[in-house]
């Protein structure tokens, strides 16, 4: 049996593996020696010394003339800093709640999890987010279940129900066999390469260290939006992205999504010795799905555990947490190509706040805080998880239901999220789930521009997004999106929310070029509205 020891913080994970089926998970070429001796540093993926404000050469070496002094701001809260604006992405931030996501769609036809296997539509998707709002980070296109794909299980998402998985596993036979499938054992697809291939394509348009994006073929808008993403770090990063392994075991086990897991936890219970066969290549897997991203190129990752709020504090931190934490230390032992460092790693899960303390254990560099806590509270439980550590960086908190609220309301919860993120050393700010479908994309934009104190970018922004000009320009950059929503004349009232919330003046309207919003180089943007799709409020 396996013999996992916790808390992990600060220390090797120490395992005997009985099951002979997980000794081999990995390629041998992922687990490169000089990747371990480096990932094991504490990741500082800015490249400055933490309290010296010398620059060092991406891998903690100290050296004169090496990168820029700015550095992506998302990098350095996960670091423990405060960069000069706070960052700022959303959980599910492409998706439906953008026009031009669903125009892609429905121009490929293909299902979720082919289309997370499109090399071309994946980048696309990743892209559209940091295009449209200006986040600090591009959140890879990517759905939990795409790990299992690759592995060669059976496994499809259903309209109307989700995941669906065609053999549930529930047996110490049934995991035996599951657990001899190996991550890139998937037969007939282009598999782990598909999602390098992704990576490397979002990488090239969002930039590098070294290396600014390429953009030709783009709009003038998208273009502004990626160049207020990369900010004076002239490089916006990508975030990685895997589901936690009681997320991935639960599923295996109901075979569909569930209120109570009852059949997980009763495995969980009743097998100790399946469970954690079952756990172990969970978290052997969606760890290397991560570690594949982070060799590609993505700079920070997230490891996302849905179901856990349904667990005690006991039944997690017991029977959970370890392999949260064998899952995080397979990630940390790849290097991004673009920091030369291991990617720093946030997890985060729903329905947490009696579990943020063992989150918090499991060794991630910060930890996602949903929407059922105060913030302020929480910061205070996850520097008590750790007494000589002391705070640490975190994530959130805004709640998705407000956003279908009136301005004001968002304002000014975005206002007490932010002060209350002060008391932690870093604060990445985020939802406390995911942006439902029906979400006018244009809050979020004016999030982000509320977030980076930037009234100028919210101008900008709120200019006009032509969905269907996007998704053209999208196409002739060589993407396989297609055209989708209309855009039309606005009234006074849209032309005032397009000014970040001016009353427009009779001179105004007359020379709207009097104020019109300035994009890259101080180049007036044209003045286009736009009229809600159906489905899109």
């Amino acid at each position: 049996m396996s013999h996992i020891q916790f808390p992990y913080r600060g220390e090797n994970t120490r395992r005997q593996h009985s099951s002979s089926g997980n000794s081999d998970f990995v390629t041998e070429a992922s687990h490169n020696s000089i990747e371990r001796e480096q990932a094991a540093r504490k990741p500082d993926p800015t490249g400055i010394e933490a309290g010296t404000g010398r620059e060092t050469d991406g891998i903690g070496n100290r050296g004169e003339g090496v990168g820029t002094t700015a550095h992506p701001a998302i990098l350095e809260a996960l670091a423990g800093r405060r960069p000069a604006r706070t960052p700022v992405w959303f959980m599910r931030q492409a998706g439906r709640s953008l026009p031009e996501y669903r125009a892609l769609r429905e121009g490929s036809g293909a299902p979720m999890l082919e289309a997370c296997l499109d090399p071309e539509l994946a980048a696309e998707a990743t892209l559209q987010p940091v295009r449209r709002h200006g986040v600090d980070a591009a959140v890879f296109f990517s759905d939990i279940m795409v790990p299992l794909r690759l592995a060669g299980v059976g496994v499809r998402i259903e309209e109307g129900v989700g995941p669906v998985l065609d053999a549930p596993v529930r047996s110490t036979g049934e995991v035996a066999e599951l657990v001899t499938h190996r991550f890139g054992d998937a037969p007939g697809t282009e598999g782990v390469g598909a999602i390098e291939e992704a990576v490397r394509r979002v990488v090239v348009e969002l930039g590098s260290p070294q290396t600014p994006g390429v953009r030709e073929g783009l709009s003038e808008r998208a273009r502004a939006g990626l160049e207020h993403s990369a900010g004076a770090a002239l490089w916006t990063p990508v975030l990685a992205f895997g589901g936690a392994p009681f997320t991935l075991a639960a599923y295996l086990v109901e075979g569909r999504p569930s209120r109570d897991h009852l059949a997980a936890r009763t495995l969980m219970r009743a097998d100790p010795e399946a469970w954690d066969r079952l756990m172990t290549w969970c978290a052997r897997l969606t760890g290397e799905f991560i570690a594949t991203q982070v060799r590609a190129g993505a700079a920070a990752a997230q490891l996302f555990d849905s179901w856990a709020g349904s667990l005690s504090p006991r039944a997690y931190r017991e029977r959970v947490a370890p392999y949260s934490a064998l899952a995080l230390e397979t990630a940390r032992g790849a290097l991004c190509p673009l920091t030369g460092r291991a990617a720093p790693l946030i997890h985060f899960g729903t329905g947490t706040a009696r579990l943020l303390g063992h989150m918090r254990q499991a060794g991630a560099d910060a930890v996602g805080i949903d929407e059922r806590i105060e913030l302020g509270e929480a910061i205070e439980t996850l520097a008590q998880a750790d007494p000589q550590a002391g705070p640490c960086p975190v994530q959130g908190n805004l709640d998705p239901a407000l956003l279908a609220a009136p301005w004001p309301l968002v304002a000014e919860e975005v206002d007490a999220v932010l002060a209350a993120g002060r008391a932690a050393p870093g604060h990445v700010v985020n939802l406390g789930h995911g942006v439902p479908p029906a979400t006018d994309a244009d809050v979020l934009t004016r999030i982000v521009a509320r977030v980076h104190g930037s009234a100028d970018w919210e101008a900008v922004a709120l200019a006009g997004w032509d969905a269907v000009a996007e998704t053209r320009a999208g196409a002739a950059a060589g993407t396989t999106a297609d055209t989708g929503a209309c855009a039309g004349p606005g009234s006074d009232e849209e032309a005032r929310a397009a000014a970040g919330g001016r009353s427009v003046s009779r001179q105004d309207r007359q020379d709207p070029g009097r104020h019109a919003p300035r994009g890259p180089g101080g180049r007036p943007l044209a003045r286009t509205s736009r009229r809600p799709e159906r489905g899109d409020r």
